[in-house]
């Protein structure tokens, strides 16, 4: 149920729990009306910690001023749990509206790991991820200030988000030729429905030691098995207020790898969600999944995938159905070689 955090030697729990929903974010955050109240998210994080989830994920711009950072930040000052926990936010997006309120500079990265340290009530940020590249910033400048960070005790290892990957091999070329701390660890989006970081990203942290963190695993809760083909989606569901997108989801491969899906869920008496989520741990480079939940009975359903073993025709089936199109030069190499 552990592994370590790409080739750190800190291990974390295969999955890790996301924290985007925590609080009640106004109508003006993308969260509003999906999110968990205060009370709900405690709920849910003792769950998690009971269950031996040891890995939370945060970031500062999820909900408004940093409310579930906040909201994480006082579970740990009531619950006194901060210690067994590895904690892990982000930096990067937007937070205030001037010209230097957003990006990967270093005088950005002092600031909101300062901020980020003052909600989450503690004196050390476990993971800190750059939320995406910024491509008006050398990554340089951005490595050696997450450097310092380490260097202070601030933060203990340094992680990745969103980034292409030739950015992630420059970054690692820089940390290496200049003594900089690197990154262990990279969160993409990665699901059955979501495989486009097979193409480079994945030989690319496995060569190099880092660790995938998947979010998304469920395709924004498609393949948790409540939408059906040619039905809307169902009141209340995260698909029911983001319509456009569910939208882009209405196509025959994602309602075959979702029926398959439910047939393997049905061969392993498990859930859809449980077969889309341990799928993921059975792939090259990933060490934890992150998942979300809005209830204490979704982190249970989502708990069970840690222990779900899938065979060799499970994973034959799944891949058939989730196949696409890996293009040029993939397929030309693929095609002389069997593989890329």
């Amino acid at each position: 149920m552990y592994r370590n955090l790409g080739s750190s030697g800190v291990k974390v729990s295969t999955l890790c729990l996301g924290t985007m929903t925590f609080g009640e974010a106004d109508a003006s955050s993308m969260m509003h009306g999906i999110s968990a109240d205060e009370a709900t998210s405690f709920e849910i994080m003792d769950a998690a910690f009971e269950a031996g989830i040891n890995f939370f994920d945060s970031a500062d711009v999820y909900g408004q001023d940093g409310l579930s950072e906040r909201v994480v930040g006082k579970w740990f000052k009531e619950r006194g749990r901060r210690d067994q926990i590895v904690l892990a936010t982000k930096m990067r997006f937007r937070m205030r509206q001037d010209v230097n309120g957003t990006g990967a500079s270093r005088y950005r990265i002092r600031e909101t790991v300062e901020q980020s340290l003052r909600r989450l009530q503690t004196d050390r940020i476990d993971l800190y991820q750059i939320h995406m590249q910024d491509i008006d910033t050398p990554e340089e400048e951005t490595l050696r200030a997450l450097d310092d960070l380490v260097r202070q005790g601030k933060v203990l290892y340094l992680g990745a988000s969103n980034y292409a990957a030739y950015r992630l091999a420059d970054s690692h070329w820089i940390s290496r030729t200049q003594n900089l701390e690197r990154f262990v660890a990279l969160q993409a989006q990665y699901s059955l429905v979501v495989r486009d970081l097979e193409r480079e990203h994945v030989p690319l942290c496995a060569q190099n030691g880092v660790g995938i963190l998947p979010w998304s695993p469920l395709a924004g809760g498609f393949l948790s098995g409540k939408y059906k083909r040619g039905r809307p989606a169902p009141a209340g569901a995260r698909y029911d207020k983001w319509e456009a997108r569910y939208k882009s989801f209405d196509n025959e491969r994602n309602w075959r790898i979702l029926e398959a899906v439910g047939e393997v869920a049905k061969q392993t008496e498990s859930s859809p969600t449980q077969v889309a989520l341990a799928w993921l741990l059975h792939q090259r480079s990933v060490c934890s999944c992150i998942f979300g939940a809005r209830n204490k009975d979704q982190v249970e359903d989502n708990l069970k995938a840690a222990n779900l073993k899938l065979d060799t025709a499970h994973l034959a089936e799944l891949e058939a159905a989730s196949a696409f199109d890996i293009g040029y030069p993939y397929q030309m190499i693929r095609n002389i070689q069997g593989r890329w």
